[in-house]
Parts: C-alpha cells; structure tokens; sequence
C-alpha cells in the first residue's frame, strides 16, 4: 500500500509560525508585561513630564509637582515636604495627551 501524505491542521501550522518568530507584543504577552514607556514613541509637541508649581492645601507652601503625562489621567497621594500632611494630586491631560491642570486636595 501507498504511504498517505498526511494534512496538517492549518491552526497548528499558524502557532509553530507564530512562536518561531514573535513580535514584541506577543513577547509582552507571554510574560505578563505591561507595556513599556518609549521617549521616541511620544507624540510630537506633547512632553512626556514637566514640572508644575501647586501649594499645599494645608500650610499653603508653594512646591513644584513632577508630573509625567505620558501614563495619561490619575491621581496619587504626596507628602508636603514641610508640613508632612498629605495631598491628593490629579492629573487631567487633553485628549491628544497634553498636560491639562493640576489639582491638589487635603485628605481629610
């Protein structure tokens, strides 16, 4: 008897080419990895960070706020590094990724 050439199942054939040679994001994906900041990737004319003057909410001194845009809207919590009371910060940025306005509240 003839030997019979045997099909291969075309969803196999796509993973042994997907996994001889993957891209970065698939690479990403594997491991769990979030995806990385890229300082060329930004968009022109919108700067990844800035500094910005702001004033504690609790004893009014004047600080300057590191502010990095490229991670898009949030908020976080700092300490005033004179009175040691902290603060919500919330960063809005525009819709192409623009700083916007800083805001700073008291906590309590």
């Amino acid at each position: 008897m003839p030997a019979m050439a045997r099909r291969k199942n075309p969803q196999v054939v796509s993973l042994a080419r997907r996994l001889a040679s993957p891209d970065a994001k698939q690479i990403d994906q594997l491991y769990g990895l979030e995806p990385v900041y890229e300082p060329g990737a930004q968009r022109p004319g919108v700067a990844a960070e800035q500094f910005v003057g702001a004033c504690c909410p609790y004893c009014g001194e004047r600080f300057d706020a590191r502010i990095e845009v490229c991670g898009g809207a949030q908020e976080y919590i700092e300490d005033c590094q004179v009175c040691c009371r902290p603060m919500m910060l919330s960063v809005e940025v525009e819709d192409n990724g623009a700083f916007s306005a800083l805001r700073v509240q008291r906590l309590d």
